[in-house]
């Protein structure tokens, strides 16, 4: 499915979208479209604290390790940061506290996981895709660095963590990049690294859709053109990295999320769409062949999967900016920090709204666990129907779009356990699954060079596949009725507790 101006709007079944379609009933509108309105409206939480005078070489990523492991932490906006392009900032921190709903539209009061299963029912299960607007000019335009001008090392960027092989740009970031023979566009969240002023080094895992654009344009031996913005609004950044159809583009999804089109502009260089009112857009091409040495770079997992290794360079060709400029940092720390909670919010969801397409009847709850990552663990709640349900459910959770990438471990339980509850999770384990009859195990799935646990041996030839665990944590079909009584409420008559008596806990 390209992105076209002319294209109508569709749902993901092809039907044709209601133009004047209003957000879901019980949702609010979105109340910003751009970084700066997503400021705005976090500050009216007093959730923003500005920061003055801290080094891009090591305060700031040291900073940004103590907010992002803190759920509860504010957001933070650096500012007169010494040795950068003046009035640059960088913002860190954008997803927790009450922000992290009013990110996604909805009230403040919300669990975790009634947000995501209110991004699913209301976003996700009748989703409308609405194509972006082109439209000639925008705030990014407010500065064009071309030619000799070209610096990129002039933004803020900072060195986020220590033994990172350099200064890294793309971390709250999205690559905007083109599929050579059926012209549809991506945008995912992929880290891009600063070589000097006029280059920079971006690494996409196999398997991933930038990389299968990236291969196709290596392929045909043609320069592919890229973009990468940095500075979004959180809603599209979220989206771009979210697992999203193969051929959907992810500014159709941001559309039919709010009700209205993303506002791009084609880019002057490459043809690419990036939105209007970004902060940073920069432009460029790679060309097959053309690499260097990238890394390495904490990832999501906590730990340094990847070594040093040549990856792709792209060229830059030119840099449009706000006066102004915020850089979206949204740096991976070891989990659970922000990154692994915005992903499970909209990871969970998905994997929920996968499983239901899947036919997989009666899923309560899903929840992509924050210490894995949002992926290394996921748990599945059902109400047994069935001899079987548990793993069939199971399975289909640790190979579904969402849920097939580096995955770990899938945990399936009954509807009395709360799933996004670690030790009640495990607690089910330990006392519903027998460790000889209750784990099936997966092997050669899909995996990637950032996984730690993959052998050097079998890195050094690029086999990047590991194994999963199924873990059936359900009362038993064939004797459920008889296992032990629990001696706890019943988890409706824990919330109501809750809501009544929770101040004393306080």
């Amino acid at each position: 499915m390209a992105l076209q101006e002319e294209r109508a709007d569709v749902n993901i079944t092809g039907q044709r979208a209601d133009e004047s379609r209003v957000q879901p009933d019980g949702a609010r509108h979105i109340p910003y479209d751009d970084l700066r309105g997503w400021v705005d409206e976090a500050r009216k939480l007093g959730e923003i604290r500005e920061v003055k005078g801290l080094s891009w070489q090591e305060d700031i990523g040291t900073v940004a390790e103590l907010l992002m492991h803190d759920e509860h932490a504010p957001c933070a906006i650096f500012e007169d940061i010494p040795g950068s392009l003046r009035g640059s900032r960088v913002l860190v921190n954008f997803f927790g506290g009450r922000r992290r709903n009013m990110t996604l539209g909805f009230p403040v009061e919300f669990t975790k996981v009634e947000l995501s299963e209110a991004y699913r029912s209301h976003y996700m299960a009748d989703l409308r895709l609405i194509p972006p607007k082109f439209v000639s000019t925008g705030p990014v335009l407010e500065n064009v660095m071309t030619g000799a001008a070209i610096d990129v090392l002039k933004f803020p960027t900072p060195k986020w963590h220590a033994p990172d092989g350099g200064r890294y740009i793309g971390t709250g970031s999205f690559n905007v990049t083109r599929d050579p023979e059926e012209n549809w566009v991506n945008c995912g969240t992929y880290r891009v690294m600063i070589h000097d002023k006029t280059s920079l080094g971006f690494y996409i895992s196999p398997g991933k859709h930038g990389r299968i654009h990236r291969d196709k344009w290596a392929a045909r031996n043609e320069p592919m053109p890229v973009v990468v913005v940095c500075g979004a609004d959180p809603l599209t950044f979220l989206v771009s990295s979210s697992e999203v159809p193969y051929g959907i583009c992810e500014y159709d999804i941001v559309g039919g999320i709010r009700g209205t089109p993303v506002e791009v502009i084609k880019g002057p260089v490459t043809g690419l769409p990036f939105p209007a009112k970004s902060e940073i857009v920069i432009e460029g091409f790679y060309r097959p062949g053309n690499h260097r040495a990238e890394g390495p770079f904490g990832e999501w997992t906590g730990y340094y999967g990847s070594d040093i290794r040549d990856e792709p360079v792209l060229d830059i060709k030119a840099i449009y900016y706000r006066n102004n400029p915020i850089l979206l940092g949204c740096p991976p720390q070891r989990p659970p920090e922000e990154q692994a909670r915005y992903r499970a919010v909209i990871r969970s969801a998905l994997l929920r709204e996968e499983l239901a397409k899947a036919g997989i009847p009666d899923v309560t709850a899903v929840w992509a666990h924050e210490v894995g990552g949002s992926r290394l663990l996921l748990g599945v709640a059902i109400k047994q129907r069935y001899a079987g349900h548990a793993k069939q459910a199971g399975h289909v959770a640790c190979q579904c779009h969402a849920g097939a990438y580096a995955g770990r471990y899938v945990v399936v339980v009954d509807d009395d356990i709360d799933v996004s509850d670690l030790e009640e999770l495990m607690w089910a384990v330990c006392t519903r699954s027998d460790p000889a009859t209750s784990i099936d195990i997966v092997t050669n799935a899909w995996s990637t060079p950032l996984d730690p646990r993959i052998e050097p041996e079998r890195r050094e030839r690029g086999d990047f596949t590991n194994s999963r665990a199924v873990v059936d944590a359900c009362r038993p079909w064939y004797w459920r009725d008889k296992f032990p009584m629990v001696n706890m409420p019943t988890l409706e008559a824990r919330r109501a507790a809750r809501q009544r008596f929770g101040y004393l806990l306080k």
